[in-house]
C-alpha cells in the first residue's frame, strides 16, 4: 500500500539502487538498469525487469544503465528512474519528500549538481548528499563519533570508496574507478583472451558471482558458460574454473589494496595505530568476492571483516543519517557533524 513519505534516503549505485524510507526500512532494491522505447521516448521497464533485458532488445528498444563509475552518465534516464522507483513506494502529498543521496567522495561539483537536479525532478522537496564511505560506516554500526580512528572500504559496482574516519568526519580518502564493473569486464577479457570465447556482462557477472576469488579455493570449482566463439561466430558452452577466475579478478583485487596501504601512508600515525586494533571494515557487494578480506588482511598486516548485509550497509547509513536531516546543509556534501558529534 502506497503511503506519504517524508524523508528518504537513496543509494545511487552503479550497479544498484536502493531506497531506505523513514520508519520502514529499505523499501526498494533495483539493479540501475532502465529499458525505453527508442522511437516514442517511453519508458517500459525499470530495475531487474529491465536487466533482463540487457543484450537482449529489439532495434527500437534500448535497456542501458544510466550510472557509470558512480556518476550520472544520462541524466534523463537517471532523473526518470529514481522518479518511478519513488513513486512504487510512495503517493507524493501536498509536501514532497526531503532525500538524502550518497556520492562517491570523489565527485566533482559538476557531477554534485547533476546528482542533486536529477533527485529534484524526480519529485523531492529538498535534496542533501552524504559522502558513500560515511554512509557505509554508519550503516556498518562503526563508532566514528569519538576520537578512536577506523577504517571502511566500499566496494560498490563503479567505484572503490576508501576512508578513514574519526571524530564524526572523514580524516583521509580516496575513490578509484576499480570495482564489480571492472572484475565484470576482466572476466570477459580473460575468457576472450584464454578460450577465444565471448560472453555478455550478465554472464560474466553469474562467472564472479559463482565462481569469483582472489585467493585459492579449498576446492577448484567450475562452471559450464555459454558464449559466442571468435572464431567461428557460432554459440559454445566453456567450462570455467575457479582458479582461472582468480588469475582474472587478482590484478583489479590488487590495485584496490594498492589504494587502502596508499591511504594508510596519508593516516596520521595515532590513526593508524588505532585501525590496526580495531580493523578494517568492508562493505559494497564486491566485498563479498571470495576471498577479499583475507587478501587485504594478508597485504596490510591489518585484520580485517565484511560487514553484516554488506551490500546494504550504505542505505541502512542513509536511514540512520534522516534523523539528522533537519540540520544538514542541502546540496553540499555534509553530514551534520555537531548533530553526530552530539550523539
Amino acid at each position: 500500500m502506497l503511503r506519504f513519505i517524508s524523508s528518504l534516503g537513496i543509494d545511487l549505485g552503479t550497479a544498484n539502487v536502493l531506497l531506505y524510507a523513514e520508519g520502514r526500512g529499505i523499501v526498494v532494491r533495483e539493479p540501475s538498469v532502465v529499458a525505453m522505447d527508442r522511437n516514442t521516448g517511453k519508458l517500459l521497464q525499470v530495475g531487474a525487469d529491465a536487466k533482463r533485458m540487457l543484450g537482449r532488445t529489439p532495434g527500437n528498444v534500448v535497456a542501458i544503465r544510466p550510472l557509470r563509475d558512480g556518476v550520472i552518465s544520462d541524466y534523463e534516464m537517471t532523473e526518470r528512474m529514481i522518479a518511478t522507483l519513488i513513486r512504487r513506494v510512495s503517493r507524493f502529498g501536498l509536501v514532497k519528500p526531503r532525500v538524502v543521496v550518497s556520492v562517491p567522495s570523489g565527485i566533482t561539483e559538476v557531477e554534485e549538481r547533476a546528482v542533486i537536479q536529477a533527485t529534484m525532478e524526480a519529485g523531492a522537496r529538498r535534496v542533501y548528499l552524504m559522502e558513500e564511505p560515511l554512509a557505509a560506516a554508519l550503516g556498518a554500526n562503526m563508532d566514528i563519533t569519538d576520537a578512536n580512528g577506523g577504517m571502511v572500504v566500499d566496494i560498490g559496482g563503479g567505484t572503490t570508496d576508501i576512508a578513514v574516519l574519526s571524530l564524526g568526519g572523514i580524516v583521509s580518502s580516496a575513490s578509484i574507478k576499480v570495482a564489480g564493473d571492472r572484475f565484470d569486464e576482466a572476466i570477459i577479457r580473460y575468457l576472450r583472451r584464454r578460450f577465444s570465447v565471448l560472453v555478455g556482462q550478465q554472464t560474466a557477472e553469474e562467472i564472479k558471482i559463482t565462481l569469483g576469488s582472489v585467493v585459492p579455493r579449498p576446492e577448484d570449482l567450475e562452471m559450464a558458460a555459454k558464449g559466442r566463439n571468435l572464431r567461428t561466430g557460432l554459440p559454445v558452452d566453456v567450462t570455467v574454473k575457479a582458479s582461472d577466475i582468480m588469475e582474472a579478478l587478482l590484478p583489479a583485487a590488487t590495485e584496490i589494496v594498492e589504494e587502502i596501504r596508499a591511504v594508510l601512508e596519508q593516516t596520521p600515525p595515532e590513526l593508524v595505530t588505532d585501525i590496526s586494533q580495531n580493523g578494517i571494515v568492508l562493505t559494497g557487494g564486491g566485498s563479498l568476492l571470495y576471498g577479499m578480506d583475507r587478501l587485504v588482511t594478508e597485504r596490510t598486516r591489518i585484520r580485517c571483516n565484511v560487514a553484516d548485509d554488506a551490500e546494504a550497509c550504505v542505505a541502512y547509513g542513509l536511514g540512520k543519517s534522516l534523523k539528522w536531516i533537519g540540520t544538514m546543509q542541502e546540496g553540499t556534501l555534509n553530514l551534520a557533524r555537531r548533530k553526530l558529534m552530539a550523539e
